[in-house]
């Protein structure tokens, strides 16, 4: 069993700022995510692309912003459960809550906090007879560990940063790697499309397009792949096929905890602390929904301070808490550390 103070479902921008905003009311965090990497959107589908409304950064790549965050909450030492997904939740006599993942890892908080974006990731699925039989038989849709493809043929589909960042990456680690796209055109950051031309070149990426997988070959595992191409269909022998098309976001099992729900998304009080109708839960950033809500994640960090402070009367009922700015009080890691602002110089001028 995990025992943290506030629970956060979900580890992108407004999940990762919460964590700061409660250490500095000493209050301990634990984030699931189903992802297998915090960060959410922002790593998962544009880690290269340049952000422009973050107070303070004229631009900032997602990737980057993701980066800072860890950086600033790695003093608050804060738990990580990735790769795994929220399923079910359970309140005790107390009021505090246990949710369990789709892999049995519970959780105890007396505060949760839903920060889950658009809902839980769910990968966008070719539609390819028994793929679901080939998954973990050679079938990826998110590389956890780049060494299990070490000597291995590996075919990637897609066109985008995540396709073509990992054929980059995976040119130096597998035996083979060969990109199949539907188009001859990426979207992608102009440098890896650049280092993909350049790989194909030297031959460490075999690039097919425009082409298409159709079918998935193999007795107990995966052992090759049919591929379309201008009509004309190719046999390829293959160890891995990660599919690369994205995610689509879906609520998945929160949508039946009991919460209100309107439009695929969570109604919550914005008068106060972004409460849901149980009281304890909370929904901070795009999956909640309120009168005037806009989605950015600038709207997300509000949140998540407003309801750092609604979390702190749960945690620590009847103690009255006095905010100080930073710039008073210094940030307390849970590590040790302290960050302040340099003490004034009391000295005589003469």
């Amino acid at each position: 069993m995990i025992k943290t103070d506030i629970l956060i479902i979900g580890a992108g921008p407004t999940g990762l700022f919460a964590v700061f905003e409660a250490g500095l009311l000493k209050l301990k965090c634990h984030i699931i995510d189903a992802l297998p990497q915090p960060g959410g959107q922002l790593s998962e589908i544009y880690p290269k692309k340049p952000i422009y409304d973050i107070p303070g950064f004229p631009d900032v790549l997602a990737g980057d912003l993701v980066d800072n965050l860890m950086n600033q909450i790695k003093s608050f030492e804060p738990g990580f459960t990735l790769g795994e997904r929220a399923e079910t939740i359970e309140t005790l006599d107390d009021g505090s809550f246990i949710v369990t993942t789709n892999k049995g890892t519970r959780h105890h908080a007396p505060v949760i906090a839903i920060a889950g974006g658009l809902g839980s990731f769910e990968p966008r699925k070719p539609p390819l007879e028994n793929i679901d039989f080939y998954e973990d038989r050679g079938v990826a849709y998110f590389i956890k560990n780049p060494e299990v493809y070490r000597d291995q043929r590996v075919v990637i589909a897609g066109g985008g940063d995540s396709a073509l960042d990992w054929s980059i990456f995976l040119a130096d680690v597998a035996s083979e790697v060969t990109l199949v796209h539907r188009r001859n055109e990426f979207r992608g950051a102009l440098d890896s499309v650049e280092k993909v031309q350049e790989l194909k070149k030297l031959g460490k990426i075999n690039l097919v397009t425009p082409a298409e997988i159709t079918a998935l070959h193999g007795t107990d595992k995966l052992e090759a792949l049919s591929i379309n191409r201008n009509g004309e269909t190719a046999f390829l022998e293959a160890d891995h096929f990660i599919p690369l098309f994205g995610l689509a976001p879906k609520l998945g099992p929160i949508a039946d905890w009991g919460l209100e729900i309107e439009k695929n998304a969570i109604k919550v009080n914005n008068a106060l602390d972004y409460q849901t109708n149980i009281p304890g839960i909370f929904a901070i950033g795009d999956v909640n929904t309120y009168p005037g809500k806009l989605k950015l994640i600038l709207c997300g960090f509000h949140e998540a301070t407003l309801m750092c402070q609604s979390a702190y009367q749960i945690v620590n009922p009847g103690k009255k808490y006095v905010m100080k700015y930073t710039t008073v009080s210094g940030v307390d890691g849970f590590d040790g550390s302290r960050k302040e602002a340099p003490k004034a110089v009391i000295k005589a001028i003469e």
